[in-house]
């Protein structure tokens, strides 16, 4: 399959292992470079897709100088969003505290999880969004703590992965992709590579 990218040697631009085991089950072969320390600052005017495809393109931007011409890089960036009484875009929590405060926040309501993907080559570059609406049951705070103490999602965006307890215990419904929750929505990202 996707023999269209034959031509290419595939890059994943992320040091993400749940990036890498859904990339890998597209069954295409890839390699992974990882910058690290790039800026995942946003201007304040973009909405939330805007947002998640800005820093996968600055993400694509700081490997563009070392890239080869035969080089397809992907590179992606998933945010959380939640809506109250004003929207707040969550990243990746700073430090204990933090993912506590972010996953009280995700308690008992429904956020957005939304992730920005870039397809860059030397000559051409794609990016899309892609959101899924996910809602979390009630948490107590003995939960949130047990989870957090024992999963320590720190390199997680709303501080949770999908795929480990707190996903089993928390999440009640999801409309859209799972696997976009997880960081890579692989459909979407199937049809752009067949297409590129």
């Amino acid at each position: 399959m996707l023999t269209n990218l034959n031509k290419y040697r595939i890059v994943l631009g992320s040091n993400s292992p749940r990036r890498k085991e859904l990339l890998a089950g597209l069954d295409i072969k890839f390699e992974v470079e990882v910058i690290p320390g790039i800026d995942e600052s946003y201007p304040d005017n973009l909405s939330s897709e805007e947002i998640a495809m800005y820093i996968a393109r600055e993400k694509s931007a700081a490997y563009l100088k070392r890239m080869t011409d035969d080089e397809l890089l992907i590179t992606a960036d998933t945010i959380v969003v939640t809506y109250g009484e004003k929207i707040q875009i969550l990243g990746k929590p700073v430090d204990r505290e933090d993912a506590i405060e972010m996953l009280r926040s995700l308690s008992d309501k429904v956020h957005e999880v939304v992730t920005g993907v870039c397809l860059t080559t030397k000559e051409k570059t794609v990016a899309f969004a892609v959101s899924s609406a996910v809602s979390f049951a009630p948490l107590d705070d003995d939960e949130i703590i047990y989870y957090v103490d024992r999963y320590r999602p720190f390199d997680k965006a709303g501080s949770y992965g999908i795929q480990e307890w707190i996903g089993y215990v928390g999440v009640e419904a999801i409309n859209g992709s799972f696997y976009n929750v997880m960081g890579l929505p692989v459909q979407k990202l199937y049809q752009e590579l067949k297409n590129f």
